[in-house]
């Protein structure tokens, strides 16, 4: 026969919550700073290729 589960409390649910949300929190941060960096250039992580050969012979 099933037996259902004991209940979580709400002080572990929030903890869980809060841990889940500072995650994404921190992975949004890093997120915005890799953008910010390479459209200042100055990204030395993320090696991503540019079209100035394509843009200057088309001129």
């Amino acid at each position: 026969m099933a037996v259902p589960k004991k209940r979580t409390s709400r002080s572990k649910k929030k903890i869980r919550e809060t841990i889940w949300k500072e995650k994404a929190h921190q992975a949004s941060l890093k997120a915005f700073s890799l953008a910010q960096s390479i459209l200042t250039s100055r990204s030395k992580s993320f090696y991503y290729t540019t079209n100035e050969k394509n843009s200057k012979s088309s001129q």
